[in-house]
């Protein structure tokens, strides 16, 4: 913290910018990574939930109530309604043949599911590659004003340039620790966002030759 402290007073207006701008990018992933931890946790256990207890009802009303039940992010109950939803008359997806309808309402819930699952994993990547380089960058100005202040005074020692210079690389070292979690977080919640993913397309496929079976009739 004491080389921050002085680091901070002796840079200028654009060091100090460098600093808050590492500062607000760290407390961003932060935010994000505890925030999707607590999505992704969620939406994995109320699938894990959700889907049994939706074929196990006896009636479509029933299955419908029980996903409206524990499905809190609200990711199977859409795909659900989708499939059970009917174009409306005088439309062109009237005229489309029942199988495209129903793939096409699924597909665009699916994607809206999606893009709730993996909201906020290009900032957390964007964070992940350039805080380094904002690091980098907070250092070359250190270094350069550390080089300017011992050019002014006239004086060459190495204490006058290990001090200013040891100080401006604190920088590096922040962007590395700013962009160290957010890479983990992002490959990690990549992996989560892609296990919903099987089985929300899983579902949606259910779905899907579920409604297209005839009452009675053998599985699609």
């Amino acid at each position: 913290m004491t080389g921050l402290a002085t680091f901070w007073n002796a840079t200028d207006t654009i060091g100090r910018a460098v600093a808050v701008l590492l500062l607000a990018m760290s407390v961003l992933a932060w935010v994000l990574i505890f925030w999707k931890s607590w999505v992704l946790r969620r939406a994995q256990t109320d699938i894990a939930r959700a889907v049994p207890a939706f074929w196990d009802a006896p009636t479509l009303a029933d299955g419908r109530a029980r996903l409206a039940g524990l499905d809190r992010e609200r990711l199977l109950l859409p795909l659900l309604d989708a499939a059970t939803a009917r174009a409306p008359a005088g439309t062109l997806d009237q005229h489309a043949g029942l199988q495209a309808q129903l793939t096409r309402r699924l597909r665009d819930a699916l994607h809206r599911g999606l893009a709730h699952l993996q909201f906020g994993q290009v900032l957390l990547a964007s964070i992940g590659n350039t805080a380094p380089f904002v690091g980098l960058l907070g250092t070359v100005w250190g270094v350069f004003m550390a080089l300017t202040g011992i050019a002014d005074s006239g004086s060459l020692s190495i204490d006058r340039v290990s001090g200013p210079i040891g100080e401006a690389l604190i920088m590096t070292a922040a962007g590395i620790a700013v962009a160290v979690p957010a890479v983990l977080a992002y490959n990690i919640f990549g992996q989560r966002v892609a296990a919903c993913e099987a089985e929300l397309e899983g579902f949606a496929h259910d779905l899907l030759h579920s409604a297209l079976q005839p009452p009675g009739g053998p599985p699609a």
